[in-house]
């Protein structure tokens, strides 16, 4: 069975500045030794395959070497494929959110990032609303996250130490995880 992950820059190919060329992502993740490289769209999506007995610090390999090679400073974070697949099958806010360009689903660093958002979830966000799961929290942004007290507030929890993506994008990076290629080198 293939070992299907998924990696997340954050904030990157956002107006001018920290840019990537997704096929110089590709080549450079490749370049690690991890295999079935795709990326979707232009904002830092990375579905790979690690190798049987490869190493599980994908994370920090693949931001080090962005770092140096591209000469861009950017967080990443790595979830297994499964996890993508969860937090779209299992989406709480799903009879809520009409709008998945707008429904946010934030993925936290760490366990420690994800815990800190309990506290909003006394608060009264509507028309907004937050919701936690097992690994990843919803963020319904009813209009749009410019707007949002709801992503603020977010945001000052936890600053970089997450990351998010629309649930359009995540149904997107799920069927790729499970679209995997036998020895194909990505897209």
């Amino acid at each position: 069975m293939t070992d299907r992950r998924v990696a997340l820059l954050r904030g990157i190919n956002v107006g001018t500045a920290k840019r990537i060329a997704m096929a110089d992502l590709r080549k450079l993740v490749e370049g690690l030794g991890y295999g079935d490289v795709r990326t979707l769209l232009n904002s830092g999506n990375i579905v790979f395959t690690v190798p049987e007995g490869g190493r599980d610090d994908a994370a920090a390999r693949i931001e080090k070497a962005i770092a140096a090679r591209l000469g861009v400073k950017t967080r990443v974070t790595v979830v297994k494929g499964g996890v993508i697949a969860a937090a779209v099958r299992e989406n709480p806010l799903k009879d809520v959110a009409s709008n998945d360009s707008l429904l946010l689903v934030l993925v936290p660093a760490d366990r420690t990032a994800h815990a800190r958002l309990k506290p909003l979830l006394k608060e009264r966000w509507t028309p907004e609303a937050l919701a936690l799961g097992k690994q990843v929290a919803y963020l319904w942004c009813a209009r749009g996250s410019v707007d949002s007290p709801l992503w603020a507030a977010v945001n000052r929890l936890l600053g970089d130490q997450s990351t998010t993506r629309n649930m359009a994008t995540m149904t997107k990076l799920a069927a790729l995880v499970e679209d995997a290629p036998s020895g194909g080198k990505g897209r």
